[in-house]
């Protein structure tokens, strides 16, 4: 009995180990798998990228950012925080020496003939072309009214305007298609009073704001119905700049800045100072300056602003680009109006000029000295002589004799 059981008992000691010895290596390779993360070499820290330290703007009593005037030629700067510019180099230019610069600048302009606090240009000799120019890059935009048509606008689109006949635009107040189709002038009826009064004045360059930026021409250029604008000249000077930056060019009236009242709050008035161009002798702004007059000049808005400050256009854009732009007003003398004694201008350098004017009815006589071959009598205003000058080929202008040999 013993003897047959003795296999069984046997088999089942088999069994039984077999069984041990398989929980023990799954017991032995679970403790391994637990082990395993703890028995890998640490891995390597990456150096992660620190911060850069934050460097504070210099602190500044002004809160508006002043724009920054760049002539073609000179370093440009971007506007940091708070007024200060930093140049190429990183350095931090201090709203401190920036002061200390434009008062060396303003002298340097007093010796050389500007006015306070006004840039100096207009210089034609020894300049260097940054913008190479073309009449079609010109708006040149005519401010006048019905009633001289014929005594004013007739002798204009004789003269000058008939060597830059696609670029001129005449703004006046009232229709005349006798004399567009008659010339071929760009005549624009502004639908504006045909008065002299401030509102009048303003509601014609606001025509003419919208008009010039509606064209994508690079300058802007406004001059009256009594000016002669000399087109050789007014390419030379523009090309010195170029139309990219904030450019403002012109003639003061007035030799001191003009003060007007801001009626911005309703318990009193603002005021502020600034210079501007007078229209009577031309002006010219460069398209990105004239951009950034939009928000005060654009579809009426020039209106508005100018009722504001209650003062005539050009005082209005003198206003929009000095005072809230803080573009500086480049001085230049070479824009002429009747309102200065036109016959102190040497008669050698009449026609290096821009623009040149006449004197009206209380001062008939105020016009350039400049021999030709018309007599005084017959070219009163001294417009004819100084373009068969400038275009002696001209069909009306008067033939020299030729000199007979001996």
């Amino acid at each position: 009995m013993n003897l047959l059981h003795r296999p069984v008992r046997m088999h089942i000691a088999s069994v039984g180990v077999s069984k041990f010895c398989f929980l023990f290596s799954l017991a032995f390779c679970g403790l391994l798998l637990l082990l395993l993360p703890a028995l890998q070499p640490p891995a390597r820290q990456v150096d992660l990228p620190q911060p850069r330290p934050q460097i504070r703007p210099t602190p500044s009593h002004h809160t508006r950012v002043p724009a920054v005037s760049v002539h073609a030629g000179e370093t440009d700067l971007s506007t940091g925080l708070n007024g200060s510019s930093v140049g190429q180099g990183g350095s931090t230019e201090t709203e401190a020496t920036r002061n200390d610069k434009t008062e060396v600048g303003s002298k340097r302009n007093q010796e050389r003939g500007a006015p306070p606090g006004g840039k100096i240009g207009g210089g034609l000799s020894g300049s260097k072309s940054h913008d190479p120019l073309e009449l079609k890059d010109i708006f040149i935009a005519v401010k006048t009214t019905r009633k001289y048509h014929k005594s004013r606008l007739e002798l204009l689109i004789q003269t000058w305007v008939s060597q830059a006949k696609e670029q001129t635009y005449m703004f006046t107040d009232g229709e005349d298609k006798e004399l567009r189709m008659r010339t071929g002038a760009n005549i624009i009826n502004t639908n504006c009073s045909a008065a002299h009064t401030r509102q009048a004045l303003c509601c014609k360059m606001s025509v003419e704001y919208d008009k010039f930026i509606e064209s994508q021409k690079k300058w802007f250029c406004h001059v009256d119905d009594d000016n002669y604008v000399i087109l050789p000249s007014l390419l030379q000077m523009l090309s010195s700049y170029h139309h990219s930056q904030d450019v403002y060019l012109g003639r003061p009236s007035l030799d001191h800045p003009i003060e007007a009242a801001e009626r911005v709050k309703s318990d009193g008035s603002v005021s502020v100072k600034f210079w501007f161009a007078t229209g009577g002798a031309g002006f010219c702004i460069s398209r990105g300056l004239a951009l950034k007059m939009s928000p005060w000049a654009s579809l009426g808005n020039f209106i508005s602003t100018a009722e504001k400050i209650r003062l005539p256009d050009d005082c209005t854009i003198g206003y929009i680009i000095e005072a809230l732009l803080e573009v500086t007003l480049t001085h230049t003398h070479l824009f002429h109006s009747h309102l200065e004694n036109l016959q102190k201008l040497p008669t050698d350098s009449v026609l290096e000029q821009v623009t040149l004017s006449y004197g009206g009815f209380e001062n008939r006589r105020n016009v350039v000295s400049i021999v030709g071959g018309f007599s005084l009598a017959e070219d009163p205003t001294r417009f004819k002589t100084v373009h068969c000058l400038l275009y002696p080929d001209t069909d009306w202008c008067p033939r020299r004799k030729p000199r007979h040999k001996n």
